[in-house]
């Protein structure tokens, strides 16, 4: 089976019939047709469509190794550093489609899993570990196009540093029995984005695992029996792409999953009670730098599109001339540029791991996850700033289709555009910085590879200082 159409992820997703809470009620009737779901869906649509775009076709698909059809090239394999270039492309195409607004499109756990089964090696011989499992899931997704969610956050009960649950029924998901069909798990996951409209959701542990449990990696489909994706409140707060230009298209839901005694298949199981796996696997896999790869391309799109609303509203309202909007301005061109650089220095300096694989140099990227997060929300504050009372006086597409817009578009008015084409750029800037979707997009941005002083930490203790202090050591010697 080729890459999939639009029409195909949203048949597919609608037929699944999973078991989805939004609000204090289940989700009933075509999911994608509910109003939380319908415009992401409708979004997530387009980007399978553009792989059957003809002008895009070696840009978005390759040639699968085992069918000959054209697939996703989020799924290939990079052996070679071309083959990272290639990718890189690939990934900003579809981040184009929504100005790297989805932080979940299709493309980041295609690349997850691709990671997983190139690293499944690291697997063989090892206690409760199934490499084949990975590999055939692996060409199972590609071949079928498989749309998928993941989890690996235990619930907030006490995060202290040695907390150990003590409860008779298990808060963080675990496994609680084995039978001869499969694992049985029992317990809760956070923050599931796009849970519910995806075929599967890939379950792991990220490390720091001290119950057997609760290390296990596996993939099931969504609507699997005993599991439940609760939705928080949802963002999109109406269809119009006038009063909601980013939120009604791109608002991915993140959801709680409750795992009640949920069977997970033995050929489905990856690994399990094994503590050193749990805590490893994702260190020594191609896991971070092949996700961290894809993340920062799509970034770096996003941040291409803050510049163009910077710049929209600097000219709008004729602002250029001054200094300090001038500076503000070239914080988000440095901040591009900066990720730009680093990304193909990534690739650059990327090298072949023990199992053939290429991997982008981790450091570089690891340097990129410490510096977006950092200045997004600074990205937000500049928008704010130079935007300023104009974020606020935003009138709806009603009000324009009303008989008071005559007055709209004498007081309304701006420098370069007419009223209308005004609001319409800042109502844009308003979404991605000041509605529920846009503070959504900062604190995901803020946390999107976990905490920023733990990022810092992690960077700090792996990146090798000891030629340069060595230098230091040899120049004191001189006389």
């Amino acid at each position: 089976m080729p890459a999939t159409t639009g029409n195909n992820y949203i048949e597919r997703i609608d037929q699944l019939k999973t078991r989805i809470w939004i609000d204090g009620a289940p989700v009933t009737g075509k999911i994608s047709e509910h109003p939380a779901f319908q415009g992401v869906m409708k979004s997530q649509a387009t980007l399978y469509d553009l792989q059957h775009n003809k002008s895009l076709k070696e840009v978005m698909t390759y040639q699968s190794p085992s069918t000959g059809d054209h697939v996703g090239l989020s799924f290939l394999q990079p052996k070679t550093k071309e083959d990272l270039t290639k990718r890189r492309a690939m990934i900003q195409q579809w981040a184009l489609s929504n100005n790297g607004m989805m932080g979940r499109s299709p493309d980041y756990m295609n690349t997850m899993l691709t990671a997983f089964a190139a690293s499944a090696e690291f697997l063989r011989g090892k206690e409760n570990c199934f490499p084949e499992n990975i590999v055939n899931f692996y060409e199972c997704a590609r071949e079928k196009d498989l749309s998928m969610t993941h989890t690996f956050i235990d619930p907030q009960v006490n995060r202290a540093k040695f907390y150990f649950e003590d409860t008779d029924e298990p808060v963080a998901a675990k496994v609680i029995k084995k039978n001869k069909e499969g694992i049985v798990v029992k317990g809760a996951r956070l923050l599931a984005t796009q849970g519910g409209i995806t075929d599967e959701i890939v379950v792991f542990s990220a490390g720091g695992i001290q119950d057997k449990a609760k290390g296990f990696a596996f993939s099931i489909p969504s609507n699997s029996n005993g599991l439940t994706f609760v939705c928080r409140d949802s963002f999109v707060e109406g269809d119009s792409s006038f009063n909601y230009p980013l939120s009604s298209r791109f608002e991915e839901m993140d959801t709680i999953v409750i795992f009640d005694n949920v069977l997970v298949p033995w050929e489905r199981v990856f690994y399990y009670d094994n503590i050193e796996v749990s805590n490893s696997f994702m260190a020594v896999s191609s896991v971070l730098p092949l996700t961290l790869h894809q993340a920062v391309s799509r970034q770096i799109i996003k941040t291409e599109f803050v510049l163009g609303i910077v710049q929209s509203i600097i000219d709008t309202i004729n602002i250029t001339e001054y200094h300090h909007v001038q500076e503000k301005a070239s914080e988000i061109i440095v901040a591009l540029e900066t990720m730009k650089a680093l990304v193909i220095k990534s690739e650059v300096e990327a090298n072949i791991d023990e199992w053939g694989f290429m991997r982008p140099d981790q450091t570089t990227l690891q340097i990129a996850i410490n510096f977006f997060p950092r200045i997004y929300p600074r990205f937000t504050e500049i928008i704010q700033l130079l935007g300023a009372s104009g974020l606020m006086a935003i009138p709806t597409e009603n009000t324009f289709k009303s008989i008071i817009r005559k007055d709209l578009d004498q007081y309304l008015q701006a420098k370069s555009r007419n009223a209308e084409d005004r609001v319409k750029i800042f109502r844009l800037a308003w979404d991605l910085t000041m509605s529920s979707f846009g503070t959504r997009e900062t604190l995901y941005e803020r946390f999107f590879f976990g905490d920023p002083l733990k990022l810092s930490s992690h960077l700090y203790f792996s990146y090798d200082k000891t030629p340069y202090v060595n230098r230091v050591k040899n120049f004191l010697r001189k006389e």
